[in-house]
């Protein structure tokens, strides 16, 4: 494929580079773990939805946690109603344009695939003897969770999904997936949306991309 891509994050070392990071990001938490009121109400419509990790954490500077929300959205399209019609995954967040097949609810797929990709991607952070950043995130997670009632333990992802249901009498199909592929060429990632390897823009483009997806041609 052609074009380059990276991801850096710098390295923490030391006690106070910890505690000035941890006591930045736990005020942040407090404004940004909370669930909005965006809701899915409708099956037949097709949503752009983001969704995010508690206070904006880089988690998906990592290859092995992008992979693990590819295998989660893959098994969510082949085994639990979910039509993907467009994905992105950036550092901290994810934008995806989804609809459900007939007899399948939305909020009840998005709830899945989230409750898994967490208990995926959580069960790697502990488990791992690399990674230079287990410390710190897990005492995040741990803070964002005993905020939330619904959490025992850890919360990864925030709660709300920021819904918006696309209406193609007004162009808004082209619109939101431009803007979706864009989101790394506006990074600074790459210069083209197709040469971003974790999304679907190289499928736009008569390619193919990590995973199947639902076009939306028309």
């Amino acid at each position: 494929m052609g074009g380059s891509y990276a991801y850096t994050s710098a390295s923490l070392s030391g006690e106070d580079n910890v505690g000035w990071l941890t006591c930045a990001i736990e005020i942040k938490l407090l404004y940004l773990s909370m669930s909005t009121k965006y809701k899915l109400h409708d099956p037949t419509e097709i949503y752009f939805v983001s969704f995010a990790v508690v206070g904006w954490i880089d988690v998906f500077t990592r290859a092995l946690y992008r992979d693990i929300l590819l295998e989660s959205l893959s098994y969510c399209r082949k085994e639990k109603g979910l039509k993907l019609h467009a994905w992105v995954i950036m550092s901290n967040h994810v934008h995806l344009i989804i609809s459900s097949k007939e007899g399948y609810l939305l909020p009840n797929i998005m709830r899945d695939l989230k409750k898994y990709s967490s208990f995926r991607i959580l069960k790697e952070i502990k488990e791992s003897i690399t990674e230079s950043r287990k410390e710190w995130m897990l005492y995040l997670f741990s803070k964002a969770g005993q905020q939330n009632g619904n959490n025992k333990n850890f919360q990864f992802w925030r709660q709300d999904n920021h819904p918006i249901a696309l209406d193609p009498n007004l162009n808004m199909f082209d619109e939101r997936i431009n803007y979706l592929h864009n989101n790394p060429v506006e990074a600074g990632i790459v210069a083209s949306p197709a040469d971003y390897l974790y999304s679907s823009a190289i499928d736009y483009e008569e390619g193919k991309g990590l995973i199947e997806i639902d076009l939306l041609i028309g």
